[in-house]
Formats: C-alpha cells, sequence, structure tokens
C-alpha cells in the first residue's frame, strides 16, 4: 500500500495567492497519504517543455516537506509547470534504503509513481531484455511505456493498454512521457484513486484517499473516485475546457 498525491496545472499566469494555494493543498495531499507508507517519500516537478526535478528519500512525507530540498522545489512551481507528482511508500518489493526503489520513478523517457504490487516484472525483464535501475517491482510499468513513442495518432491508449495488459497485479500508476510533457496517464486497477477540479484554479488535484479532496474541497468530492480497470488520459493544456474530464479513457 502507497499513497499518490498530484496536481495537474493548466500552464499560465497566476496571482501569489493562487501559486501559494497551489502548493499549500498539493504539499497536504502528500502528508495526508502519508497513512498509506511512511518508509520513503518523494516528488517530482514537470514543465511544458520537459524539464524537470525529482526528490525522493528514505523519510516519511512529514521530514521531506521540511527539507530545504522540498522548499526549493515547491518555490520553482510557476507558469511552466504542469505537473507535479507525489508519492508515500510501503515497500513490498525492493528496499527503500536504495533511492532507485523510491518513487517519482524515472524510465529513459517516463517519470511516474505507482500504488499496487506487480507480480510478474522479474519475468518480464528478462523476457522482454528491458534496462532495469532498481529491484522495485513498480519500474516495470515505466519501461514498458518507455518502449511506446509519445504520439501514435490517436492510437496511443491502445498501445498503452497492450503494455499494460502484460502485468499481473494491482496498481494505479500516474505516468508522464517528457516527450509529450502535458500529457498525465493515469492507470487504473483495483486499487483507489480519486480527483477533484479547481475551475478558479484551473488545476486538477489527484489522491489515493477520497477524504483529503473532500476536506479540501467539499463533500461532493465523494463521487469523484475513477472507475477501475480503466486507462486515461489527461491534458494539462485543455483542463479549461475539459476540466476533470479525460481527453481520453479506455477499459483495460
Amino acid at each position: 500500500m502507497c499513497g499518490i498525491a498530484a496536481t495537474l496545472l493548466y500552464p499560465q499566469q497566476r496571482t501569489d495567492e493562487e501559486w501559494q494555494a497551489i502548493r499549500t493543498i498539493f504539499s497536504q495531499n502528500l502528508l495526508f497519504n502519508e497513512e498509506r507508507g511512511r518508509a520513503a517519500s518523494g516528488v517530482a516537478l514537470i514543465r511544458r517543455d520537459g524539464s524537470f526535478q525529482v526528490l525522493k528519500h528514505p523519510v516519511p512525507a512529514s521530514e521531506l516537506i521540511h527539507m530545504d530540498a522540498y522548499q526549493k522545489i515547491l518555490a520553482s512551481v510557476g507558469p511552466e509547470t504542469v505537473c507535479l507528482l507525489g508519492h508515500t511508500r510501503m515497500p513490498t518489493k525492493g528496499s527503500q534504503w536504495n533511492n532507485d526503489n523510491n518513487h517519482p520513478l524515472q524510465g529513459m523517457y517516463t517519470l511516474g509513481v505507482h500504488n499496487g504490487n506487480i507480480l510478474n516484472d522479474d519475468a518480464l525483464f528478462a523476457e522482454l531484455r528491458l534496462p532495469r535501475r532498481g529491484d522495485v517491482d513498480s519500474e516495470i510499468i515505466f519501461r514498458l511505456l518507455d518502449s511506446l513513442p509519445p504520439s501514435l495518432n490517436g492510437r496511443y491508449l491502445l498501445q498503452v493498454r497492450e503494455k499494460m495488459r502484460l502485468l499481473e497485479g494491482k496498481m494505479v500508476s500516474m505516468a508522464v512521457d517528457l516527450r509529450n510533457p502535458t500529457r498525465l496517464l493515469v492507470v487504473k486497477r483495483n486499487n483507489p484513486l480519486s480527483l477533484h477540479y479547481e475551475a478558479p484554479l484551473q488545476a486538477l488535484f489527484f489522491s489515493s484517499r477520497y477524504l483529503f479532496l473532500r476536506k479540501a474541497f467539499g463533500r461532493s468530492v465523494i463521487t469523484e473516485t475513477l472507475a477501475n480497470e480503466t486507462l486515461y488520459a489527461f491534458s494539462a493544456q485543455m483542463l479549461p475546457e475539459r476540466g476533470k474530464c479525460p481527453t481520453e479513457f479506455l477499459k483495460l
């Protein structure tokens, strides 16, 4: 069991108060998810041009958010930021003392987080001869996504589904291909994930714990749980028109 806290942002100028609200909600969301994992925590900031920053340590979120490096990343959230990914880890495979096992995880092109357990990662790494940095089972998700081109003429989710059907186990994963950094891919299979779009901030918030979103934004969030066994693509560029609605979705 791990926790995911994420924010997808429409890239634009905002007031100081709006930026502070986004930073505060993200940090509180990460902290609220600490209950789902205290062995390690981490964050990634992704910009519209594909540049990014990652911070992760084998400490609980309640320690991470007070680190100078964390504060610097949050302070750098700005008009070019399109996504913040946060993770709180309870290890099922791979020691947290090897930071390559902690999330966010990075493949060649893909940056992401995962909650769940993959049962056949070793077999897939061996069969497909994929590169491997750590021991954690989650890494196979992002290595598989690396093998796809970032644009497939409307067939991206079909190709993702082919890859995700190779995996055995439970999962919620969120991933950004840095070659197409304004698209957020969400895979939901038998683990929790809820979302809420806050129109005044033009920001879409995700959490493994709907209670956080309900506490932050109101009772209606209880209905904003993503459907199971489904792939979703969300676009930072299209948030003002799409809100919490994905640009594409496909049943697994």
